[in-house]
């Protein structure tokens, strides 16, 4: 099994003001000997370290953690893709096998017109000369923003995060349902089912409450393209990683053998090469 999506940290305050006091659980230090502790117990083998810092250090820092823990198989760091000299960054970092993509906080962007930003896109350019993936990062409120966007990069491998962070409360909401269905028959998009139960108003979530907005990223991206993400440690705020892990296992039981081990592994190694680097 491979978790498609994890973080550490070194916490301080003004690098992760996001994390408030709601969250208070992860205001600390979370690093590889601590996510063996609970992954390598149940079973995962590898994961993909993303970053939390939007910095050319925290993509060289999560490149040296890697470099002393086998257990992280993939690097999906920052690098200033609207900027100038972004390709020289990624020529840096593409040296090292494990570096396999690039993620910006579009999510965080106030500008509705963000991701259709000529500067930025030439940075998405860039991304697919070196034939490293892109994580989209986004809520739901930006799907539509982002089908026109992955438009422009045909030849781009991307990976949606955290399903689009619908709000999670009821039934799956329209247009998200609709808008996930869209994105999903564009076949250079997959999608990790992570950071969904963050997205749970109030603490009190269950796998009934979660099970449909699974079923609507199967329905979009089949097994083929869909991926277990823990979303640690930031899911310690509303769950512990074996429930996690169980719930989405739960929900993948009904799928066959294959693709169960695509869902759980087979679909990360993949798409981000996490086999046979050189």
């Amino acid at each position: 099994m491979i978790d498609s999506h994890q973080h550490f940290w070194q916490y301080c305050p003004e690098d992760y003001d996001w994390i408030d006091d709601s969250m208070a659980v992860i205001r600390r230090d979370f690093g590889p000997d601590d996510l063996a502790a609970v992954a390598g117990e149940v079973g995962v083998t590898g994961s993909v370290a993303v970053q939390a810092r939007q910095s050319v250090a925290e993509s060289q820092w999560l490149l040296d953690l890697a470099g002393q823990n086998s257990f992280i198989q993939g690097v999906v760091g920052w690098v200033p893709l609207a900027e100038s000299n972004v390709a020289e960054h990624l020529d840096q970092f593409a040296q090292n096998p494990v570096f396999k993509g690039v993620r910006h906080v579009v999510q965080g962007e106030s500008d509705p017109g963000f991701l259709a930003r000529d500067n930025f896109n030439a940075g998405i350019e860039a991304v697919t000369s070196h034939d490293l993936v892109y994580d989209v990062l986004i809520k739901a409120p930006q799907l539509e923003a982002s089908i026109a966007f992955v438009d422009q990069h045909p030849n781009q491998r991307f990976v949606l995060d955290h399903i689009a962070k619908p709000v999670v409360a009821g039934a799956p909401p329209s247009p998200w349902r609709e808008q996930i269905a869209e994105l999903g028959q564009r076949e250079n998009v997959s999608c990790k089912f992570s950071g969904v139960v963050t997205e749970v108003p109030g603490e009190a979530w269950s796998p009934d409450l979660i099970e449909p907005y699974w079923d609507v990223v199967l329905n979009a991206f089949g097994a083929d393209r869909l991926m277990f993400g823990s979303d640690w440690p930031v899911c310690l705020v509303r769950t512990s990683y074996l429930r996690w892990l169980h719930v989405v296992s739960l929900f993948a039981s009904k799928l066959s053998t294959d693709e169960q081990a695509r869902v759980m592994g087979g679909t990360a190694t993949q798409v981000y090469r996490l086999e046979g680097s050189s």
